[in-house]
């Protein structure tokens, strides 16, 4: 959690002439530009301090702003968002005469403007302007962390908010967060008012948090699994009702009995639990999360290899039927479940 890091004794005091803010991780970019901003104590109403959204800002403005002097201080602060053009993105805001002009004030930046720049996404390293500014400015990058990076991050913050996970309350938080740092900001923020003697259970975790598309795509595996065909028919309704789309919902699938599939057979070659977690770890090339393998190996165990692999091809089917455009989606997706259910 190096950018958090970067920024934890960030005051308008000691803000750098120029800061940039970055990064692929929504969640932890969107909670490092909030907490800029209050660090540095940025106020509209407060001429000292420029704000553009850069996406509906021409530069011409923005210029005359940057080399203006400031009205009641020694410095200013001039605030730029979402600058795509320092990113991989391919929607640019600035033209290639406002490249130049841009580049030019970089070189020789006015000594009474501070400049924050956020741009979200991965920035280009090929740009002549991010060049200059890894030369010029301080850049903070709100990267994907480990897995273990953000569960130690987030054991820090509970403690610091009086908070304690019982047994693998955390573990279960991390996860049905979807290892988003976003999520889990609002989802330990749902725990704190939930339980007020702080003491989170695994039982707190699962009332308080709402489930997401992955909990809910587990719920109705388990359903078709039982071969409870009409709970099963329900979830789906909720989830068109919510807009979600069968391709997403047969991707989500798809993943559950690969896995299923790939726990099966390590625990079949004599792999303890441990050890497939560090196998798949390898094969994916990420931290596999113990406990969905646990959960796997508890759910695959009743199922047999030829049923799992036949319920991957009729995912993998229906999919491509969907997407062929035969027949409707609603249709194939129904049948693809009742298939899965009655193979059993």
């Amino acid at each position: 959690m190096q950018a958090i890091n970067d920024i934890k004794d960030l005051t308008v005091h000691t803000l750098p002439p120029i800061l940039v803010l970055t990064g692929e991780d929504v969640g932890q970019f969107e909670w490092l530009k909030k907490d800029i901003l209050q660090k540095i104590a940025y106020d509209p109403s407060d001429l000292n301090y420029s704000y553009f959204d850069m996406k509906e800002t021409s530069y011409a403005v923005v210029e005359l702003d940057l080399v203006s002097l400031p009205f009641f201080a020694d410095e200013k602060i001039v605030i730029l968002d979402h600058l795509l053009d320092l990113t991989t993105a391919k929607k640019r805001v600035l033209t290639d005469e406002d490249l130049k002009q841009f580049e030019s004030y970089l070189e020789m930046p006015s000594e009474s403007t501070k400049l924050v720049i956020f741009a979200e996404g991965k920035l280009d390293s090929k740009r002549r302007l991010v060049k200059l500014l890894k030369r010029e400015a301080q850049i903070v990058e709100a990267a994907t962390p480990k897995d273990q990076d953000l569960k130690r991050y987030f054991a820090s913050q509970a403690q610091e908010l009086g908070m304690k996970f019982v047994g693998d309350a955390l573990d279960q938080l991390l996860l049905k967060s979807g290892y988003d740092f976003g999520e889990l900001q609002k989802n330990l923020a749902l725990l704190q008012a939930y339980k007020e003697d702080g003491q989170i259970t695994l039982e707190d975790v699962e009332e308080a948090v709402p489930k997401t598309l992955q909990d809910n795509i587990f719920d109705l595996t388990q359903m078709i699994l039982k071969r409870q065909i009409d709970q099963a028919s329900n979830l789906v309704k909720d989830l068109r009702l919510q807009g979600e789309d069968e391709i997403k919902l047969i991707a989500i699938m798809l993943g559950q009995f690969r896995l299923f599939t790939q726990v099966k057979i390590l625990s079949e070659e004599g792999q303890p639990e441990s050890q497939i977690v560090t196998s798949l770890s390898d094969l994916s090339g990420r931290k596999i999360n113990p406990y969905q393998v646990k959960f796997a190996l508890r759910d695959s165990r009743r199922l047999s290899l030829p049923f799992l692999k036949q319920a991957m091809i009729t995912l993998i089917e229906t999919d491509y039927a969907i997407k062929s455009g035969k027949y409707d989606k609603d249709y194939l997706f129904d049948l693809a479940l009742l298939k899965v259910a009655n193979s059993i």
